[in-house]
């Protein structure tokens, strides 16, 4: 040995388990002569190197700049070693370690290697619905704990073939510790069942799923992260079925077709959509519909969109390989119930709905929906963040406590954060049913499991009624602190960038609980992460019916109208007023009057939906945000005019909506086509919340403008106000890594809670 001749332990941080680091880090340190060990730890992968101090430092630059695709390193630690005369360099067993601070690979899809023997009829994986490698596959829906090893899995029960077993134990094979390593010989199995869990045939159960799809029938089909429908979406009476049974009625249903080139026969795909499509997460991404395009109009009805995928799984491009357009690719759930994950809950739930079930043996540990992304304005924007991206974290700009987030109602996440980084949950839902409520919990306690976090700090959302809030109010142990919606959804927006001290927080939804008892939802605010103040609101109006006015947006209309008009507005020439019963409109004007169930709203949502009821587009909707939705399709690109619009000042101004009504009004009677209108209704709104955002300007001094809320899901608001605030040279900053809508919230007030713990 010579005065050169040196060791180092290196400790790394980040997703490097079950993605190929160790063999990567034995063929590194083979490569440059390096002797020593390397094992996951719960805190990582510890390495242990010694050899001539010029090929350590080597060693160690190369461990950032070529991992392996799925890694996602935080930090190396790199400290003096003792030399300890190792023989060779070799791959140890994982140590387990009180802390825990690794992180887990999401799921992903199967990579072109694994898909090149899916195919090959000489290889031994030949058709094989499971193959995978460290590259790619199934993670976080099929692992109990860490560190990541097949033991903590739900490959548990599967003991590897010989040949599985060699390829596990070899350093230089791609599929060595690939933890769900398997083949037809040793591993999951399909099979093809009735929808009275008779089986149907013993052989081939894919080919003849695929022919039974072919035939009409609705498949409920075990996938990465749970039951998915199936259906051919060109088959419209099949689509139909599929809509009747599940009790979804128009809501846009997902589609996944085989390739790029079979999705540009029915949609218009960008360069940027098609690196989201062909991405390793494979999310659901939004494209324009051709026209005519083959697909059946009941897929996505009154839209001008097609929500689309690419296969993910093996089992995905077996299906597809039979010339099928797309297949209708749609929760397995009845509508508002989480997915179905159990084959016999599944079989309980879904047998209504299901004509056959191709299901599998592989536990699936933790649900996990498919990501909805879309790209708008330059940058992918989700619209749902699960299978693909979680538990990928957010890294905060600091350290902060362990905090769990509750979510809010609609849409719900949890979040829990440790040292810099911020972990939020797949979709869980709406928590409106004790189904989605048990899934929530199991939700927590997973997450706390696998990141060992003891949260010392509950984080829910001001709104007493709500089961996220009641189950944080239930945890008697640890501080509770409440978090106002819509400060949380600018904190969360801010967290994502790192922000820092006041913004301009413009904060648009359908509702959310105000301090002064009314509901909120067209805010601008002046926020930091620990406070916020109110310096602007749309005027509030009446909400006739409460959360009946959600699903019955004619009521927002007769609001709208009552407030701009008075009582005149009955006398108006308008489609809606023609089209409800005098009797019932009677009804809630007396509501309105007299203040019966009719809680006061600033909400830019409950806006959206009052005008387009006013138009004629919905008097009642089947899903959140469908009048809104498309009132915006309509818009016509064309048009430069704008309405009317005012604002009422004083310390918190009062944007007023009456202007806004009065010139729709207008415009309805003098015929003039909706398209145009809600051209105009949009750019008004744009224009209106830019110039308001200068007047904050000019009394604060804040350059700095944060977007959040569900209403910046609307594509056209979205752009154009980021447009139009550079235009007048803002710092603007919109969602790219959490949804816009109330999936980000929780870590909105994961952000808020640390802040106001730490005295921020």
């Amino acid at each position: 040995m010579t005065d050169n001749y040196v060791a180092k332990r290196l400790k790394v941080n980040g997703i490097v388990q079950g993605v190929g680091f160790r063999p990567f880090v034995f063929q590194l340190a083979q490569k440059y002569g390096l002797k020593g060990e390397v094992a996951n730890t719960s805190a990582g992968v510890s390495i242990h190197v010694e050899g001539l101090a010029g090929h350590i430092n080597s060693f160690e630059a190369d461990l950032a700049a070529q991992a392996p695709p799925l890694a996602y390193i935080v930090d190396i630690v790199s400290q003096p070693g003792t030399v300890k005369q190792f023989s060779d360099f070799a791959i140890e067993k994982s140590q387990g370690e009180s802390r825990m601070s690794t992180l887990i690979s999401p799921d992903v899809s199967v990579c072109d290697d694994c898909l090149a023997e899916l195919m090959d009829p000489a290889n031994r994986r030949f058709h094989y619905p499971f193959i995978n490698c460290t590259n790619c596959g199934p993670r976080y829906t099929i692992i109990d704990d860490i560190p990541y090893d097949r033991p903590k899995t739900s490959m548990r029960y599967f003991v590897m073939c010989p040949a599985c077993q060699a390829e596990y134990d070899e350093p230089t094979n791609r599929r060595f510790h690939a933890q769900p390593n398997a083949c037809d010989d040793c591993g999951p199995h399909v099979s093809l069942f009735d929808n009275h869990q008779n089986v149907i045939g013993k052989h081939n159960p894919v080919d003849q799923a695929v022919d039974l799809l072919k035939q009409g029938n609705i498949l409920a089909i075990k996938g990465l992260g749970g039951y998915h429908l199936a259906a051919d979406a060109a088959n419209t009476d099949a689509v139909r079925r599929l809509r009747r049974r599940k009790i979804r009625e128009e809501k846009p249903l997902a589609v996944m077709s085989a390739d790029l080139a079979t999705i540009r026969g029915y949609a218009a795909v960008n360069q940027e959509e098609e690196q989201l499509l062909t991405s390793i997460r494979r999310p659901i991404v939004l494209l324009r519909k051709k026209t005519p395009n083959p697909i059946s109009a009941q897929v996505a009805p009154h839209n001008n969109y097609f929500g689309v995928m690419l296969p993910y799984t093996p089992l995905h491009y077996l299906l597809l390989k039979r010339d099928f357009t797309a297949l209708v690719m749609t929760s397995g759930n009845l509508s508002e119930e989480p997915i179905s994950i159990d084959n016999e809950d599944a079989f309980n739930r879904l047998a209504g709905i299901a004509d056959y079930f191709l299901i599998h043996d592989r536990n699936i540990y933790l649900r996990s929906d498919d990501s909805i992304v879309r790209h708008i304005a330059g940058a992918q924007r989700f619209i749902r963040r699960s299978r693909g991206f979680v538990p990928i974290p957010v890294f905060l700009k600091n350290e902060v406590p362990p905090v769990l987030a509750c979510g809010a109602e609609l849409k719900n996440t949890i979040c829990v954060t440790k040292q810099d980084k911020a972990f939020l949950s797949q979709h869980i839902g709406d928590l409106e049913n004790i189904a989605t409520y048990d899934f929530f919990k199991l939700t927590i306690d997973h997450l706390k499991r696998i990141l060992d976090i003891n949260p010392e700090i509950i984080a829910c959302d001001m709104h007493p009624d709500y089961l996220s809030s009641q189950f944080a109010a239930e945890q008697t142990a640890i501080p509770n602190i409440q978090v106002q919606h819509h400060h949380a959804h600018v904190v969360s927006c801010m967290a994502e960038h790192k922000l820092e001290g006041d913004v301009i927080g413009l904060a648009f939804d359908g509702t959310g609980y105000g301090p002064d008892g009314t509901l909120w939802g067209g805010e601008i605010l002046i926020a930091s992460s620990h406070e916020f103040k109110r310096t602007g609101h749309l005027a509030t109006v009446a909400m006739p019916g409460a959360a009946a006015a959600i699903k019955e947006p004619w009521r927002m209309a007769i609001s709208y109208l009552q407030h701009a008009f008075g009582d005149d507005f009955q006398n108006l020439d308008l489609p809606v007023l023609g089209e409800i019963e005098a009797g019932k409109v009677n009804v809630l004007r007396e509501m309105i009057s007299r203040q019966v169930n009719s809680p006061l709203t600033s909400s830019l949502g409950r806006l959206f939906d009052g005008v387009a009821a006013i138009c004629g587009i919905r008097k009642q909707v089947n899903f959140e945000g469908q009048a809104a939705m498309e009132f915006e399709m309509l818009a016509a690109d064309s048009t430069k005019q704008m309405y009317d619009y005012q604002w009422v000042t004083g310390e918190n101004h009062q944007l007023q909506t009456a202007p806004i009504i009065k010139g729709v009004v207008a415009d309805i009677q003098s015929r003039v086509p909706i398209a145009k209108i809600s051209a105009k209704f949009h750019r008004t709104l744009i224009r209106l919340f830019a110039e308001f955002c200068d007047v904050v300007r000019r009394e604060s001094g804040l350059n700095r403008v944060v977007l959040s809320g569900g209403c910046f899901q609307n594509a056209t608001l979205l752009s154009g106000l980021i447009q139009a605030l550079h235009n007048k040279e803002f710092a603007v900053f919109s969602h790219q890594q959490v949804p816009a809508n109330d999936g980000g919230i929780s870590l909105g007030q994961a952000a808020v809670a640390a802040a106001m713990a730490q005295g921020a």
